[in-house]
């Protein structure tokens, strides 16, 4: 009877290992909020990287090091982190930065997982208001491939970013509506 039970949770075992191996081998998670605001508003929003801890939901450990260094905004743009075991340890740096449109990331996170992706804001003029779209995409390797079995991590990713784009349109629609000359 036991060696029956063993052989069952074997088999269904394996089964679900080969099944994780026939996942995509890479992963894309995107959201899109409409904000009522202009790009030329929200970009310096997510242009600079320490003004996305204002709507970040990536912020979550108030004892977490930060530290900020290269440009101040834009490409060359970097930003690390080491906090508690929600929000782990990491770098990301801007890699392209098209004012009002577009910036693009390169994130590296060394813990909870170790993993590289490459994540991308992009801000199309919608009417008087801008639709933002946050993007991030990678590699997925067979343990991550093992992991989405049992967690959605496009759902639990995608909320996240649901979140960040609700803080950001919040800021961005209480600002003022005359913007500074640069």
């Amino acid at each position: 009877m036991i060696t029956t039970i063993l052989i069952v949770i074997a088999v269904a075992l394996a089964a679900a290992l080969a099944y994780a191996a026939t996942k995509p081998d890479t992963f894309a998670v995107r959201r899109s909020a409409t904000i009522a605001a202009p790009p030329e508003r929200i970009f310096p929003m997510i242009d600079d990287l320490r003004a996305q801890s204002a709507w970040s939901p990536f912020e979550r450990d108030p004892d977490m090091k930060r530290t900020h260094s290269g440009a101040a905004h834009g490409r060359g743009a970097v930003y690390e982190w080491d906090g508690n075991r929600q929000v782990g340890a990491g770098r990301i740096a801007i890699t392209e930065s098209v004012p009002s449109s577009k910036v693009v990331l390169a994130l590296d996170m060394f813990r909870p997982f170790k993993a590289s992706n490459t994540v991308e804001f992009t801000l199309d003029r919608v009417g008087a208001g801008t639709n933002v779209t946050w993007a991030m995409q990678g590699r997925q390797p067979y343990m991550a491939k093992v992991m989405s079995l049992v967690m959605d991590c496009e759902k639990m990713c995608g909320s996240q970013f649901e979140e960040g784009l609700t803080k950001l349109k919040i800021l961005a629609e209480k600002q003022p509506t005359t913007i500074a000359a640069e």
